[in-house]
């Protein structure tokens, strides 16, 4: 397929003192998200050996067997932490009624942050591999400070103060989404895909991605689809509905799917992606920001609690 100008943007300029290069940084970062609704950012400042390390962790984990990994599962239907295994969970019937599960396995942290102090019920930790804790705890440490500081550029972008989202997300909900999409020895169901179609939940997604075949597609305007082609050491940025709420849809919401691979394609087609879901705190009323109405554009879309708008999504993905 096509690609669809994904901008890459180096947001290394943001964590200098220039006043000028953290402007222009966070107006790029804003544009993107305005027009495409996904950027790529390059000068993250995450360790490239944390990033590389956690996604070699994660590769050992899904190779390990399937009861080992079943002993993490979490016994609700609607799984927010733990191992979820195949055929569980469908993203795409929250917008399309019933279809196929999704191709895909996961490990799933919910906020670390709040576990720590104390507030949520503990994580599915493995022993297996035995720096897999280490990984995790740091990684979503650099992913905090990541979205912290997304969140920075995005209230400079929307013509708000820096600190304007800080109150919201001081205990942020968030969540690590460990992805294994295996190889594919068996043709899919009809309509089945390695993740369908379907808009993310919350505020911005911060997602790690590899070059393995079978990747990360998104649908412009008219309906087609095009590829996110990965780039070397980087993330991919996309907006979530309720940052989309947030700025009366002046920030688009992308419909998006992984693609299975093609089975003309010999050797292995795995692949793995690391996701951070990042969202407003439970008890935040997500309302259409001031800077974002106008006379000609009043409010789209009435307030939301933010914990209830993506759970409603959550449990809506495992009806299957």
């Amino acid at each position: 397929m096509p690609s669809l100008a994904v901008p890459v943007v180096d947001v290394g300029a943001f964590s200098g003192a220039d006043p000028a290069g953290r402007a222009a940084a966070a107006r790029q970062f804003g544009r993107a998200m305005e027009e495409t609704g996904f950027v790529t950012i390059t000068g993250h400042g995450v360790p490239r050996e944390l990033v590389q390390g956690t996604y070699d962790c994660m590769r050992r984990f899904f190779a390990l067997p399937l009861d080992h990994k079943r002993l993490h599962t979490a016994p609700e239907q609607a799984k927010t932490r733990g191992y979820l295994p195949l055929g569980i969970e469908s993203v795409a019937a929250t917008l399309a009624g019933k279809t196929p599960p999704d191709l895909c396995e996961a490990l799933v942290f919910a906020s670390l942050q709040r576990e720590r102090a104390g507030l949520s019920a503990p994580n599915y930790w493995p022993a297996e591999p035995p720096e897999l804790a280490g990984l995790v705890q740091a990684y979503f440490d650099a992913m905090l400070g990541l979205c912290h500081t997304l969140m920075r550029m995005a209230a400079l972008s929307l013509d708000l103060p820096e600190d304007w989202f800080e109150p919201a997300y001081r205990e942020p909900g968030f969540t690590l989404r460990f992805v294994n999409y295996p190889d594919q020895p068996q043709p899919p169901a009809p309509g089945q895909l390695r993740y369908g179609a379907h808009h993310d939940y919350g505020g911005l997604t911060i997602l790690r991605q590899d070059d393995a075949p079978g990747g990360l597609q998104i649908c412009d305007a008219q309906g087609e689809w095009h590829d996110v082609p990965p780039h070397p050491d980087s993330f991919v940025i996309n907006v979530g509905d309720l940052m989309s709420r947030w700025t009366n849809g002046r920030w688009r919401s992308t419909l998006h799917r992984v693609l299975n691979p093609d089975r003309a394609l010999t050797g292995s087609t795995q692949r793995l992606s690391m996701v951070a879901f990042t969202a407003p705190s439970a008890t935040t009323e997500v309302s259409v920001l001031p800077t974002c109405v106008t006379a000609d554009r009043p409010a789209l879309y009435p307030p939301v609690n933010a914990q209830a708008y993506v759970q409603g999504k959550i449990a809506a993905s495992h009806a299957i």
